[in-house]
């Protein structure tokens, strides 16, 4: 019988606990893998996160003390973005795959340096965070599409809005590096295909005051063109009070395919397709049930948290069989050369053209 991949988890702040839940639940439930250690510069944040889970690992104040134990084969990083390159150059050099939380450095200059390095000597050893490709109603609208039930695609929406802005001291490289990532990568996803060029429109209008987070723009859009007559609308946001809010709309020339509505319904996410107007029923309805953590938790997780289970399932499973990894740095470094491109072509309130009589 093999035996169970060894994987720490490195960092156990918000995103980190959530991971070193999972890798806990998939050993009891597949015994693919086992929580192995437990890492975090806070010792005493590391040893709360073990009792937490009930579980019964060393825990580590250093990737040094990890990798001289011996205890883990393979690591989740969720440190601060800072620390990602560092974090994950040490464990790769120890021997071992990780799965690195986005983004890779936090810069383009960062992120073109180390998947150089990568791509020379260790090409298949980082698998970076994108959830959303493991999110069971987006990769059901994916397949939709793809089968073409509604023709070709000409337009994609995606939205991504926080009902309340970073916490205080979170570390940023802007709103669009932090969040719209996930959409830009979801939309690469989706079309396999790079933009040929890229506009932002930016404003400072709430959420920006009630916090120490330092961001450029607490509400935000972003404009892709590609070839072939087909675009790409992003919105990100800090200020949808009411609550978290995802959207993907997929405009086609025989109807539309919708994912996920604003109801404040947090467990129930419905992907629904409608064929051109005067149609009578819909093409496709389909709900999904996302998880109840009954705990306090980030309220992205609500919404992805099967998602976050499934991302790390498959690095487990990609680990173990030696295989390669779906989604790699390389995939990080093209969504960030689009964000990158958008934001060389902002518009900011001082820049739009003034509204008044002539």
């Amino acid at each position: 019988m093999t035996e169970p991949l060894r994987v720490a988890v490195v960092g156990v702040g918000r995103m980190g606990m959530i991971h070193a839940l999972h890798v806990h639940e998939l050993a009891k439930e597949t015994g693919s893998c086992r929580l192995a250690a437990i890492v975090d510069a806070d010792i005493g944040r590391a040893r709360r996160a073990a009792e937490d889970l009930g579980a019964d690992v060393p825990v580590f104040s250093s990737i040094q003390d990890l990798l001289a134990s011996g205890a883990a084969q393979a690591s989740v990083i969720a440190t601060p973005t800072d620390k990602h390159r560092e974090h994950a150059r040490q464990l790769i050099a120890g021997g071992q795959r990780v799965l690195l939380e986005k983004p890779l450095t936090g810069t383009l200059e960062g992120d073109r340096e180390f998947c150089a390095e990568l791509d020379r000597d260790h090409p298949q050893a980082l698998m970076l965070a994108f959830q959303k490709r493991f999110d069971a109603p987006l990769a059901y609208a994916k397949e939709l599409m793809d089968s073409g039930l509604i023709g070709r695609v000409f337009k994609i929406y995606s939205s991504l809005e926080d009902s309340s802005p970073a916490p205080d001291g979170f570390k940023s490289g802007g709103i669009l590096p932090d969040m719209s990532i996930h959409n830009v990568d979801e939309i690469l996803w989706l079309t396999g295909r790079v933009p040929r060029a890229a506009l932002t429109i930016g404003s400072r209008i709430y959420s920006h005051r009630l916090t120490t987070c330092e961001e450029d723009f607490d509400d935000a859009l972003m404009y892709l063109w590609f070839e072939g007559e087909l675009a790409a609308q992003l919105q990100v946001s800090r200020n949808h009070v009411s609550g978290y809010r995802v959207e993907t709309i997929l405009f086609g020339e025989q109807g539309q395919i919708h994912m996920g509505r604003f109801d404040q319904k947090l467990f129930d996410i419905t992907v629904e397709a409608y064929g051109r107007r005067g149609s009578k029923e819909p093409l496709a309805f389909r709900t999904f049930a996302m998880r109840d953590y009954q705990r306090s938790l980030a309220e992205f997780i609500d919404r992805f948290g099967p998602a976050y289970k499934a991302e790390v399932a498959a690095f487990v499973g990609s680990v173990a069989a030696n295989q390669p990894f779906s989604v790699t740095h390389r995939d990080g470094l093209r969504a960030q050369e689009v964000i990158s491109a958008g934001m060389r072509a902002v518009i900011t309130p001082g820049q739009a053209a003034a509204v008044g009589r002539d």
